[in-house]
């Protein structure tokens, strides 16, 4: 069982790591693979250079196999090695080929990408690769969310248990409405840049990155 967390990592921040840890946990996953985007292109700038926030979410993640035994976590820079901008469809198929027809993969995202799936390439393609895991704050429904139609009623035809998740290799959707962190990296940007680095939710192996790379000053 493997968990999928993309991400553009601009930069990596402890809710990141706690998301990854908290669905690693929920699946008993023998890995989380952390995808940092090469060039996203629904997003606008980018601060860090492709190169530099791999290198950040590899320090951000690496304390966690220490926490998590038996959890392999590995950085996968297969995005930034394209040198383009690419579609996450187009990594879940490059992960199906390499991890066989029948192994579980589980992508996680946000409530709020989940709401802008609809606009995401190819988006009803993703279930023929992985299933599709929500993280969302206590009390968020499917029903009355504002989200798209065409997404709330694929995602709510599509829920699965836990167990079926990793019994069975795509095409399932789980809600976990117990995990509540609410940190904006464009937040973290600007604390840093106020140099308030006890507000930044930033591990300090990382925020050495950041200063010795002099990421975020401006």
């Amino acid at each position: 069982m493997t968990v999928l967390l993309g991400g553009s990592y601009d930069p990596v921040h402890n809710g990141h790591v706690a998301l990854g840890a908290h669905f690693a946990a929920l699946m008993k996953a023998d890995e989380l693979r952390v995808i940092p985007a090469g060039a996203p292109w629904q997003k606008g700038a980018v601060y860090a250079t492709p190169a530099q926030r791999a290198d950040m979410a590899a320090l951000a993640f690496d304390a966690l196999s220490s926490r998590a035994p038996g959890l392999v976590v590995t950085i996968d820079r297969q995005e930034i090695e394209r040198g383009r901008p690419t579609y996450t469809v187009e990594t879940l198929r490059q992960l199906r080929a390499e991890y066989g027809p029948a192994a579980s993969l589980a992508f996680v995202m946000g409530a709020d990408q989940l709401q802008r799936l609809d606009t995401w390439h190819e988006w009803r393609a993703l279930f023929d690769y992985a299933h599709i895991c929500v993280a969302a704050r206590p009390g968020f429904a499917l029903e009355g969310s504002g989200w798209p139609p065409a997404v709330a009623e694929a995602f709510s035809q599509r829920l699965g248990s836990l167990e079926q998740i990793r019994n069975t290799p795509h095409g399932l959707t789980y809600l976990a409405q117990d995990f509540a962190v609410d940190i904006s990296a464009t937040e973290i940007r600007a604390a840093l840049q106020r140099g308030d680095i006890a507000n930044s939710h930033i591990s300090p192996r990382v925020l050495d990155y950041i200063e010795q790379h002099n990421l975020y000053k401006s």
